[in-house]
């Protein structure tokens, strides 16, 4: 293909770079935020789960507007949301305003998604289609390796989630500009019946001087489309009913085998196997981010040769063998998951509270622990958030040699190193297998199986399913696993 399409390809999927990273950072801005904030661990479901509420939101009106506005002009819109949304998180450290600007977010990676995969599906050529797509899937593993790098350089600054979520603005302000320069996709002006400026794009792309064939078959591509309903999908026209079947089966499994679960929560899952701090649970997660990048690139490669199935079949299989083995090993670690995501709001509370540790030297931590602990103070603690009181009263227990459930946990020792590692292994095998099979498979399946003229359906569909099934799941994750463990 041309420098300039690639160019334009490349300036697109810079979306999937922000998506990635907006999709990574909750795993360790959660660790923070859960502490200065005090948030329980149904909070912290809430504060994951509102990206992924705007995202399902934006899932089911983003095709309408897509073909409204165009496909550059939503990416832009999505770039501009994205800004908004991190710039409404940087002043306030309120539940409620993270809240919102996590659906603000959760919009516009949903909206890009979107806009960028058929606005370079349509800029591309024919032999170079899918090459140009999937880089759009490999900026999205390295923006969630990107996140991870930065939720580790940021988990020791005092207030570092501010600076996590900060990161994107430059280069979301940047994408917004450069796309206003890019040429509108040439099937979306055919679609409003400008004919001529779609040729004149094509020969741009194209670097030709003739691009009569291809706008041909952009206009029969277009007829097409108008012989299917979106009812069609559940009908037995053209088997179209089995495919649908096979669709929404595919993206059901990408959920619900957990990789919403290790992309949300890796840090703290990683904690609550051994890895006690912050910087040594972020640390860890990196590992995550540098597993789906390497795994990704050749499932990219080879996937023309060795076949989607194949793919499939190995990933699932690596899968199933490695989240037994984290499950027995998890069997053998004395941690109750529910104590280690209070403690984040619980420990750490009282001394990372904003305002807690601005300022404070050696000689001043005397008076400051004085001042936590008088009356006035503690008053006002427990009035607004009695479990915070509770559990420290249990930990001042624990440490006065009486017997409380956190007590207990603390007196049993650290994890044991090799049951620690075995751990993370298993869980860094998982992620690998699932980078090479149901990750990028699935959608190049989805892309695969419909029929062109009614594929855009479908795959908004899917999506609004997987965004769905991925609200549900990451919505009672904490609050499940607390109840049955990992």
């Amino acid at each position: 293909c041309g420098t300039f399409t690639f160019l334009s390809s490349a300036i697109a999927a810079i979306s999937g770079l922000l998506m990635g990273y907006e999709l990574g950072l909750i795993s360790g801005a959660l660790l923070q935020m859960s502490s200065i904030l005090a948030l329980s661990c149904k909070e912290q479901e809430i504060v994951v789960s509102s990206l992924l509420f705007g995202a399902l939101f934006a899932s089911l009106t983003g095709g309408f507007l897509i073909d409204r506005f165009g496909r550059r002009l939503a990416i832009i819109i999505s770039s501009s949301l994205l800004v908004l949304g991190s710039l409404i998180l940087l002043p306030y450290e309120s539940y409620g305003i993270l809240i919102v600007g996590r659906i603000a977010i959760g919009i516009s990676i949903s909206l890009s998604s979107i806009a960028t995969c058929v606005y370079i599906a349509e800029i591309a050529p024919q032999h170079r289609r899918g090459l140009l797509v999937s880089l759009n899937e490999l900026m999205i593993v390295i923006g969630i390796l990107f996140a991870y790098i930065s939720n580790y350089a940021f988990t020791s600054v005092s207030h570092g989630w501010k600076y996590m979520f900060g990161l994107v603005i430059p280069l979301g302000t940047l994408q917004a500009i450069a796309m206003y320069f890019l040429p509108p996709s040439p099937r979306f002006l055919v679609m409003k019946n400008n004919d001529e400026a779609a040729r004149k794009v094509l020969e741009r792309l194209r670097e030709t001087s003739d691009a009569t064939e291809e706008l041909t078959v952009i206009k029969s591509s277009l007829k097409d489309e108008h012989q299917y309903s979106f009812l069609d999908l559940f009908r037995s026209k053209n088997n179209m009913r089995a495919r649908m079947l096979v669709g929404l089966t595919l993206v059901f499994f990408v959920q619900t085998t957990g990789q919403p679960n290790i992309l949300f929560y890796a840090s703290t899952v990683l904690k609550s196997v051994g890895f006690q701090s912050n910087e040594a649970a972020s640390l860890a997660s990196t590992g995550v981010g540098v597993v789906k990048v390497v795994s990704t690139v050749p499932a990219t490669v080879f996937v023309d040769q060795v076949g989607s199935k194949t793919f499939l079949c190995i990933g699932s299989s690596v899968m199933a063998v490695s989240l037994v083995t984290m499950g027995l090993v998890n069997r053998n670690i004395h941690v109750n998951f529910t104590n280690v995501c209070r403690s984040q709001s619980a420990e750490d509370f009282f001394l990372q509270r904003p305002g807690n540790l601005t300022g404070v030297t050696n000689g001043s931590l005397k008076d400051l622990f004085a001042s936590m602990a008088s009356p006035e103070r503690l008053s006002s603690d427990v009035q607004r958030r009695p479990n915070v009181a509770r559990t420290g009263e249990l930990n001042r227990t624990a440490l006065a040699g009486g017997k409380s459930t956190t007590g207990s946990h603390m007196e049993s020792g650290e994890v044991p190193t090799v049951l620690k590692w075995l751990s993370l292994a298993s869980l860094l095998v998982y992620v690998a297998a699932f980078s090479i099979g149901l990750g990028p498979m699935s959608w190049l399946v989805l892309s695969e199986i419909f029929p062109g003229g009614i594929r855009g359906r479908a795959m908004a569909l899917t999506s609004s399913m997987n965004w769905g099934i991925n609200l549900l799941i990451s919505l009672t994750f904490l609050t499940v696993t607390g109840k049955i463990s990992l």
